[in-house]
């Protein structure tokens, strides 16, 4: 019978394989760290625009010759609620990203965008989403969004197309597949 134990393994190999393990996540490929630091910013290129409002808006939407429609009256609020743990997913992502000087400025771009704009997510667009479900008054809806285009959309225009700038020359130093419409 073979007596197999932990203390059978040398202390050495023990050492290899967990510095094989820790390092796998440290070498992220070019392709994993593009796909995170800058691709996954396709689930935010509505951020600000009248047509992310327009879909909070219609997730409340009910149709009276369609009894399926009905809404329970929280669906707006859902959908924000959804939005934002999606952003701080790819946030907690891109923190654990590996940095380096091929990386670091890229990352620092990708991880300021999403502090910037999961505080909107959460303050702005929820009271809209809030009032979306409540069937607030147009006035104050129309409002909120305005005041979101005003007071974020500039810097954050400015904060995305510097990331794709820099992610468009990682992409080709790093030969990826990346197409840019």
């Amino acid at each position: 019978m073979n007596n197999f134990s932990l203390k059978s393994i040398p202390k050495l190999a023990v050492i290899a394989a967990a510095t094989v393990f820790f390092s796998c996540n440290l070498n992220t490929s070019p392709d994993k760290f593009f796909g995170v630091a800058v691709l996954n910013t396709n689930n935010i290129t509505d951020f600000g625009t009248d047509r992310l409002a327009k879909y909070i808006q219609l997730t409340t939407k009910e149709f009276a010759d369609r009894p399926e429609t009905k809404k329970k009256g929280d669906e707006a609020v859902t959908f924000v609620n959804n939005k934002v743990l999606i952003l701080e997913k790819v946030l907690k992502d891109v923190k654990d990203l590996p940095e380096n000087d091929d990386t670091k400025e890229i990352k620092d771009l990708s991880l300021s965008i999403y502090e910037y704009i999961i505080p909107v997510y959460k303050n702005e667009y929820m009271a809209y989403a809030k009032l979306c479900d409540a069937k607030g008054s147009e006035e104050q809806k129309q409002q909120i969004i305005q005041d979101v285009e005003k007071k974020y959309v500039p810097a954050f225009e400015e904060k995305f197309s510097l990331l794709l700038d820099k992610g468009k020359a990682y992409a080709q130093k790093h030969d990826l597949n990346v197409k840019w419409d």
